[in-house]
């Protein structure tokens, strides 16, 4: 992939993670989590960056190696989602089942 089109899809990356924040709950909860996500999701595109315009090559892999613990943090909780997900569209399932 060029690197043009990886710093756009970043970027599109980071304006999901904005509106995705804007969609939480108006309160605490969801102000601390917002926050949190915020930080993480927009620092994939910012860490690329800053990777592409490193002086050496030793210095563009250290910085994509910031970008790579991003996704190692991102990974457990998307498994987990991803499960949850999977576990409720079977319990869907299983109840129309049942309600027939």
């Amino acid at each position: 992939m060029a690197t043009h089109d990886l710093k756009m899809r970043t970027k599109e990356y980071a304006l999901r993670i904005i509106k995705l924040v804007q969609a939480l709950p108006n309160n605490q909860i969801g102000w601390v989590i917002g926050k949190q996500l915020l930080r993480c999701g927009t620092s994939v595109g910012a860490n690329y960056r800053s990777a592409c315009r490193g002086r050496s090559k030793a210095e563009f892999v250290a910085k994509l190696g910031i970008v790579i613990e991003d996704g190692k943090l991102v990974q457990p909780l998307l498994k987990e989602a991803n499960e949850i997900v999977a576990i409720m569209v079977s319990s869907s399932h299983t109840a129309k089942k049942h309600k027939q």
